[in-house]
Parts: structure tokens; C-alpha cells; sequence
């Protein structure tokens, strides 16, 4: 079940809406948490039970963990939950890429390969990791105390709107909005507000844009054209934005009309002038997580070298590259990210300043195209042969026949003024208006909820008249 299917929009949501809002505040927790494992259950029934087990389990060893005085028993017991989780991770996630690249080794050896049944990826497994993560060394840190109760700590877990695709909510983040918490109105109208955004942005923008990419990007370099590539990655990259960036404001409005306040995930990424600047803005609550639990206790900046501090910046976004997916091409999309941090510091930065805002931004846009290439073509020779395309004047004596589709120009043309409306003095006003959180007036509510009506029906036409409607970051 996807945030943008019939099922959830007219039969999931609505029904835990009225419920959850005639339930008694003391039951309010448990109803989410009900209605989260029905959520789970219905998308990945074989791994809720596994995933539920490993959970409770987490819960026990963090609570012992922290009654213990003894410094080598908490770290025992720390170990011992931060390896279940990777584990899990680890061989849900990895099991299949690590021996499809040991049997290529036999292979060239001239050896049997392994025999090995495939192992299925539970949905949403690397942000539940995360979470799980950021609990158990929040708690040996001494951040924040545990939750008291199993029940709380699995809600926290396994909450609907962001366990399967984010944003990475941090315990010590929400930690006593779970145990106590304010519902007011105007976070309602809010949330209903934002889940339409993100809504219209997944359904309106991504869909028809992820359409036309598939077209282009599944077919052989040797049968796409110049044009045809620039076309393809164009609308990939404004598919993968809002299609994320669409799942975080549905996450974050759910959350909100819950009394819950989870952490913005995206700032107009596409408007950055540098890549340093492009991942303090894109998926944020990663970026954040990488440098808290990854990059600082190896050390971060503040290490005795400069080739130190590179091997630290490039090893983090190979890793966060591996956590996207269990393939070379996401090793190599991470590690091109990490080359361009580098450059950054130490000359790239400088250069784009002296270049002025607009070509600093063109230039940062193009180097991160670039880089969707390898995250969305699986081989490396295949998006080699797909750069090369782009930046080469080939009209394909192999090429397919090709059309661009109906309306694709005002779509690209709509992606481009809504991830670069804050660019503007107008564009920032405007957004300060859509964005409301605050104190509403009645003028504020009533056009709030006539542009999320407008975008709720638009987005439900297009859901009903469409078979294309996937989420990309599910099966991270």
C-alpha cells in the first residue's frame, strides 16, 4: 500500500482518521500502532513478524543496557543491538550482491559458483535500521532515557507515514512527543495541507515525468538519440525529487495532524550552487545521520591529516551510496558525490563564487544529472555509454522511433519554477504563504483547504486514470 493509491487515500486513511480522532487520548498511541502493522502487513506480510521479534528484542537489550552501571556490560550490550539491526540489514539487503559478486570471482577462476536462494528485501528495511540505530546509541550516549513502554518503542519503530521511506525521525527528536503531546487545529489544517502538497507533487509531477524517463533509460545506449538522452535524464532527475520529496511532505503533514512534528527532509536542493550546499539540502535527515553517527566518530574534520579528512568525506558517501542500494552503480553514485565534496574544499567552492550564482547553479545542476545517471542506469558501462550520449551529437542510426510524451514540456517547465520557487523574492513570498504553520487566520484556512481539495481530486483523477504510480525510495 502506497501513500498514493486508491486504498489508502479512500479506504486506509479516511478510516483511521475518524477513528484515531473519536479515540480516547489514552488509546490514541496504541490505535497508531495498530493501524501502522495492518499498514506493514498488507505490503510485506512475510517479514512483519521478523521485523516486530527484532524490535521487541532491540527494546529489552536497550533497557538492560541502560540499568547497568558497568561501563564494558553497556558496551557489550550496545554491540550486541547495533549488530542484530546491521545484521539484519546486512543480509536482507547485501546477501544477494555479495554473493553475486563472489560467484563472478569463482567464475573467473575457472570455480563452481555458490548455489543460493535469493533473499527478498523487506520494504523500508535501511530506514528502520536507522531508527533502530539512532535509539540504541542515543540511549548508551545518554541523549535521552528510554521509553518505558514496549508498546511506545514499536511506535516509534514501525509508525506508517515514514517507516518505510523516511524521513529518519531521531529518537531523541520525538521522543516525548510520543509519550505526551499537543493536537491543535492548526497543525491539523496544516498537516492536511502539506500531505496534499507532497501528494500533488508525487502524483502530478513525478508519475508523468518517471513515465517518460522509463521510456528512455530502459532502452540500450545504442538505440537513443542526443536529444533522446537529455530528454530521459531531464525527467528522471525531476522524477526522483518529487517523488521523494512528495512521500516526505505526505510523511510530515500525517505526522503533524497525529500532534507529531517530524524533521523537514528536503530545501529546494536544485537551486544549490556547489554539491556541499546540494547535501545540506537534499534528503537532510540522511545527511544529518551520516555526519552525527558516521562521519564525526571517525573523526570528521577534525582529524591530523588533509588526506584523512578526504578518506573520511569519501567513505561516508560511498556508504551512503551502498545504503541505496545493493549495487556497484550506487557505490559509484555515492563516490562521485564524495570526488565533488572534495574538489569543493579545495578549489571547486571558490571557482563557482567567482563565476556568480546562476552559472554556480547551472554547473552544480549539471554535475548532479550526471550523477542520477549512475543511480538510475545499473551498469557502468551502460551509463557511460548514456553520458557519452548527452554529451555528443548523435541522432542514432540504431534509435528508436521516439515522441516525446503528451504535455512533457509543461511538465518539465512546472518542475523547474516549483523546485527553484524560492530563488525569487516572489517565489520565497509565495512560499512563506503556501508554507504556512503558524497562527491561521480564516482567510489562511480557507484558502488552505480549497488548494487541498483542488489538489486531492487532481491527484485522484490522474491515480485512477493511470497504471504508472511507483514510489522510487520503497525499495531502499
Amino acid at each position: 500500500m502506497v501513500f498514493s493509491s486508491v486504498t489508502f487515500l479512500l479506504y486506509f486513511l479516511p478510516l483511521f482518521l475518524v477513528v484515531y480522532h473519536l479515540m480516547p487520548k489514552g488509546f490514541k498511541n496504541y490505535f497508531i500502532l495498530f493501524a501502522s502493522l495492518v499498514f506493514y502487513t498488507w505490503g510485506a506480510p512475510k517479514f512483519v513478524i521478523l521485523l516486530v521479534g527484532s524490535t521487541i528484542i532491540d527494546f529489552y537489550l536497550v533497557q538492560w543496557m541502560h540499568r547497568s552501571k558497568n561501563k564494558k556490560k553497556r558496551q557489550l550490550l550496545l554491540a550486541t543491538s547495533v549488530s542484530i539491526n546491521v545484521g539484519l540489514l546486512l543480509y536482507f539487503k547485501y546477501a544477494n550482491f555479495m554473493v553475486e559478486n563472489i560467484n563472478a570471482l569463482l567464475e573467473n577462476f575457472g570455480a563452481e559458483p555458490m548455489t543460493w536462494q535469493k533473499v527478498l528485501l523487506p520494504i523500508g528495511i535501511s530506514f528502520y535500521t536507522f531508527q533502530t540505530l539512532t535509539y540504541s546509541i542515543d540511549i548508551y550516549r545518554k541523549v535521552h532515557k528510554p521509553l518505558a513502554k514496549l508498546s511506545n518503542y514499536l511506535l516509534y519503530i514501525m509508525s506508517f507515514p515514514q517507516m518505510i521511506a523516511g524521513p529518519i525521525v531521531r529518537f531523541n527528536d520525538i521522543a516525548d512527543q510520543i509519550i505526551e503531546r499537543k493536537e491543535k487545529i492548526n497543525d491539523k489544517l496544516y498537516g492536511l495541507f502539506r500531505f496534499c502538497i507532497g501528494l500533488g507533487k508525487k502524483v502530478l509531477l513525478a508519475n508523468p515525468l518517471g513515465f517518460q524517463a522509463d521510456l528512455i533509460m530502459d532502452l540500450p545506449p545504442n538505440e537513443i538519440t542526443t536529444y533522446m538522452a537529455w530528454v530521459g535524464i531531464v525527467a528522471y532527475t525531476f522524477q526522483i525529487y518529487f517523488d521523494f520529496s512528495g512521500y516526505s511532505d505526505m510523511a510530515i503533514g500525517l505526522g503533524r495532524i497525529m500532534g507529531f512534528t517530524f524533521p523537514e527532509n528536503f530545501n529546494s536542493p536544485y537551486i544549490s550552487k556547489s554539491i556541499s550546499e546540494f547535501w545540506r539540502r537534499w534528503h537532510m535527515t540522511l545527511g544529518a545521520w551520516m555526519r552525527d553517527y558516521l562521519y564525526i566518530p571517525l573523526g570528521g574534520s577534525r582529524v591530523d591529516s588533509v588526506r584523512r579528512l578526504y578518506f573520511n568525506l569519501w567513505f561516508v558517501f560511498i556508504i551512503s551510496g551502498l545504503w541505496h542500494g545493493a549495487a556497484w552503480n550506487f557505490i559509484i553514485w555515492g563516490g562521485f558525490h564524495g570526488l565533488f565534496l572534495i574538489l569543493d574544499r579545495l578549489f571547486l567552492v571558490k571557482f563557482l563564487n567567482k563565476l556568480g550564482k546562476l552559472p554556480a547553479i547551472i554547473f552544480t545542476f549539471l554535475v548532479v544529472m550526471i550523477g542520477w545517471v549512475f543511480f538510475r542506469i545499473e551498469t557502468f558501462d551502460s551509463a557511460i555509454a548514456f553520458i557519452s550520449k548527452m554529451f555528443s551529437i548523435d541522432n542514432g542510426s540504431h534509435a528508436v522511433a521516439f515522441v516525446t510524451e503528451k504535455g512533457f514540456y509543461f511538465y518539465v517547465v512546472l518542475a523547474v519554477i516549483c523546485s527553484s520557487i524560492g530563488l525569487f523574492k516572489p517565489g520565497k513570498w509565495l512560499e512563506q504563504k503556501l508554507y504556512f504553520s503558524e497562527t491561521l487566520s480564516l482567510r489562511k484556512m480557507g484558502f488552505g483547504i480549497a488548494i487541498s481539495l483542488v489538489l486531492f481530486v487532481l491527484s485522484l483523477s490522474f491515480i485512477t486514470s493511470s497504471g504508472f504510480n511507483p514510489f522510487i525510495y520503497f525499495r531502499f
